[in-house]
């Protein structure tokens, strides 16, 4: 893709009649820079500089377009792959046991988090992940959008990611999305205890094909799974997770009881209160997608 975006470069310029040196000028980098680009050598373009680019060459954001697929270069293969596997996929569950998946990020959120990647080399590099980031998030509002799955571990609420005001930011932005058609959310509480997948996370995308493909993530790992037999032992545990969970209502009530309550606690319905509410939701399913139900977790009276 370095190799794609260098030669659109020099053809651009080519046809604007610029020299590299001139390129360079409009964009503000040196000559050198320009040639580095266009012969696949040095650093790889920023996002600011495709920006640039594309102005300078009239190209109609054809290169602010093909820079995210340059940037990913940078990343492994498994993780290159996988982000391939979920621009197609047309479903996508996932298990989160520390931080808000990306595809629901606010911004402020996504930065705190990439902030602290051990990779990092600057701000530059940081406001790139970020806008990286964000521009995945479309695809949820895009014509094909996938249908999309998320159990949160409770963790993943009461952590402060960024401080109070960005996480109250960020809880409302769960809230909103859960109550969208093609979003489910639902909270796995701590009182679920150990589980299979426990101190990592866990994705299954669905591709267009039926197929399925598996992916978990730790604090600096990432595996991709894609043997079918590995793939549905994966599943299966997905499926134990999300029926552990809190039903999507329930789960709702308690983001938005974490949010009001700043963090200090939030109630959580008891074991035979959801299994009540697990059986009223099955009989009025009547085989149907079930996508929640249930009373309301009551909000915690003002202390005195």
């Amino acid at each position: 893709m370095a190799a794609l975006f260098g030669a659109r470069v020099r053809r651009l310029r080519t046809a604007a009649g610029l020299t590299q040196a001139e390129l360079g000028a409009r964009t503000h980098v040196v000559s050198t820079r320009i040639t580095q680009i266009e012969r696949v050598s040095g650093a790889k373009p920023t996002l600011e500089l495709a920006r640039a680019l594309d102005a300078a060459l009239g190209a109609d954001d054809l290169l602010v377009e093909l820079w995210p697929y340059v940037y990913r270069e940078a990343f492994p293969d498994w993780s290159r792959r996988f982000m391939e596997y979920s621009e197609r996929a047309v479903v996508i569950r996932q298990y989160a046991a520390h931080v808000v998946p990306g595809l629901l990020q606010t911004k402020d959120y996504a930065r705190a988090v990439l902030k602290v990647g051990r990779t990092l080399s600057g701000e530059e590099q940081l406001a790139e992940r970020v806008a990286l980031r964000m521009g995945r998030q479309e695809r949820l509002s895009a014509p094909d959008r996938p249908e999309l799955w998320l159990v949160l571990d409770e963790a993943v609420l009461r952590r402060p990611v960024g401080g109070l005001p960005v996480m109250r930011e960020q809880l409302a932005r769960l809230l909103t999305a859960g109550s969208e058609s093609h979003i489910t959310v639902q909270v796995l509480p701590f009182d679920q205890g150990e589980h299979e997948v426990m101190g990592g996370s866990l994705t299954v995308l669905t591709l267009p094909d039926g197929s399925e493909i598996a992916y978990t993530e730790g604090a600096h790992y990432g595996q991709l799974i894609e043997d079918p037999d590995e793939v549905r032992r994966f599943s299966l545990t997905y499926d134990r997770l999300r029926a552990a969970a809190l039903p999507p209502l329930m789960s709702l009530d308690m983001i938005r009881s974490v949010r009001e309550d700043n963090h200090r606690g939030a109630n959580v319905p008891s074991r035979s209160e959801r299994r009540r509410v697990a059986q009223e939701q099955l009989q009025q399913s009547r085989g149907g997608r079930l996508r929640g139900g249930g009373r309301r977790i009551p909000r915690r009276r003002p202390r005195p």
